[in-house]
């Protein structure tokens, strides 16, 4: 990039076209001494001299102007960064950060919004299992045609005000091996979530069934029509919540030709002495905030109470902490490049809007509102409050960017969230804190109708009228060539014209050195 102003870089311009033209100017010194005139260099000197100036102007005005807008799309960049840094502030996930720690194993925790700090005793007796069903065992031939008829198949039962969802299989002499029947089951499209397959043993097939869906209310049925004394009748079998203290499922009819190999039931668990019960092991209506799940596979899940701690996670407070300083930093460093003083006082030298108003007035709004006091349900303090503050030494550019813990006689940022989390709260409240300022603030310069976009836009415009008066130029510069070609071609005929009829009479009369046709007679 030109370290020049488009102002000197066309007074450079305009000078090498002048020097151009007292070159080319030899061309006439040459023709009035009888050579022809070199009109091409001629016409190219004149025509740059012309426009040379003008046109360095306009290239010069355009490249700062694309250099602007490129720099302005990378502070608006910046600022972006720091408003999905300030992000945990404004929904409050940064100050409501907890972690959920519980004592023993087949149990995890997990936090959200709404978790608040406390202890738990939590003592699983079962959990959620979903319902397996397996037939009796047809031998090959009753495997292989099973009969006609239709299988209405349910899942779910009408206990608790549920509603059991089913679907039905036509079963005829083209799919009425027991492989058929499991196939049409998995493949029908308003299949509610059963599984079917064909166990293969010694004494022959057996279908099994399972929910995918676990759950007391999740139990299988099927009711058989129109299959006469077919081996297809003994796939009836009809199942529900069972009456003991489990709620596990029961066969409540064809229990001599199916087998239930696992229990449909609920996770059932006890916190802080109150039962709950779940359709899965995931519960997460328990404990306000807090996501339970209870591992199905691990022995250690069942038969004994463990102690879930919900405390607040200051290691997440410190991460949002460290990043809001960093994103506000970088954009502090950019407002510095943009506006870097000229310290070696050469021409052209320092930042690309260096003396800039609005870099000026985005730089002193970002450091009024993190470096200002916020007060808010009887705490007060400044970011300093945290231990983070400005810095002393900018090394000569105009805006401070955020240190955390470098003032050795000021709180550290660790003490202050492990023992004073209510002054956090305070500085990043969500009517005046400086997360809310910030942000607000931040919109305006980076918003659609901002200021940054505004100047954009501006910038944009003119170097589409830059284009118009380049192409005005262009048109110009064609013009003069093609005057001065007309003129100069003219004036080197007339002058070779001139030069022949010198010729003529020299030869007629006589030179110094030659005297001539007429006194040679």
């Amino acid at each position: 990039m030109s370290s020049l102003s488009p102002a000197q870089t066309a007074a450079q311009a305009a000078a090498q076209a002048a020097q151009a033209v007292k070159d080319a100017a030899q061309s006439l010194i040459s023709g009035s001494t009888g050579s022809s005139l070199d009109v091409s260099s001629l016409v190219s000197a004149l025509v740059k001299a012309k426009t040379a100036g003008p046109a360095a102007t306009l290239q010069a005005q355009a490249t700062s102007d694309s250099n602007q807008i490129t720099a302005l799309a990378t502070l608006s960049a910046s600022m972006s960064g720091l408003q999905t840094a300030l992000a945990p502030f404004l929904n409050g996930n940064a100050l409501s950060s907890f972690t959920a720690t519980m004592s023993g194993d087949g149990i995890t925790a997990k936090t959200g919004a709404g978790a608040s700090a406390g202890s738990f005793q939590i003592n699983p007796t079962q959990v959620a299992q979903a319902q397996t069903l397996t037939s009796g065992t047809f031998n090959t031939n009753d495997a292989n045609a099973m009969g006609s008829g239709t299988l209405t198949i349910s899942l779910g039962n009408s206990s608790g005000g549920a509603t059991a969802k089913s679907f039905t299989v036509d079963v005829n002499g083209s799919n009425d091996s027991l492989q058929d029947i499991a196939s049409a089951i998995n493949s029908a499209s308003n299949n509610p979530g059963i599984k079917a397959v064909v166990v293969t043993g010694v004494n022959g097939q057996s279908i099994s069934l399972q929910s995918t869906a676990t759950g007391a209310a999740n139990t299988i049925s099927i009711a058989v029509s129109g299959a006469g004394t077919s081996p297809l009748n003994n796939l009836a079998v009809s199942t529900g919540p069972g009456t003991d203290g489990t709620g596990a499922s029961v066969i409540n009819a064809g229990a001599a030709n199916w087998t239930q190999t696992q229990a449909a039931q609920d996770a059932k668990l006890f916190v802080n002495g109150t039962l709950v019960t779940s359709s899965t092991n995931t519960i997460s209506k328990a404990i306000p905030g807090v996501t339970l799940t209870l591992d199905p596979n691990n022995p250690k899940t069942i038969g004994g109470v463990q102690t879930l701690t919900i405390a607040t996670d200051n290691n997440s407070v410190e991460t949002d902490l460290s990043a809001f300083v960093t994103a506000y930093n970088a954009v502090i460093d950019q407002l510095n490049s943009l506006a870097a003083p000229n310290s070696t006082q050469t021409t052209g030298g320092g930042g690309l809007l260096l003396g800039d108003e609005m870099l000026n007035q985005i730089g002193a709004a970002l450091g009024g509102i993190a470096g200002g006091k916020i007060s808010s349900g009887g705490l007060q303090g400044t970011l300093a409050s945290l231990g983070i503050t400005f810095q002393t030494n900018t090394g000569g550019n105009p805006f401070a960017e955020l240190q955390i813990d470098a003032d050795p006689n000021g709180p550290s940022l660790d003490d202050v969230v492990a023992n004073n989390p209510g002054i956090i709260s305070a500085l990043f409240n969500d009517t005046n804190g400086i997360a809310q300022q910030l942000n607000t603030a931040l919109d305006s310069y980076t918003s659609t109708s901002g200021i940054i976009a505004s100047r954009t836009n501006s910038l944009t415009d003119d170097i589409k009228s830059l284009g118009k008066q380049q192409d005005d130029l262009n048109d110009f510069a064609a013009q003069l060539t093609s005057q001065f070609n007309d003129q100069f071609t003219a004036l080197n005929t007339l002058m070779a014209q001139a030069q022949s009829n010198t010729n003529f009479l020299n030869a007629l009369f006589g030179t110094a050195q030659n005297p001539g046709s007429l006194n040679g007679k």
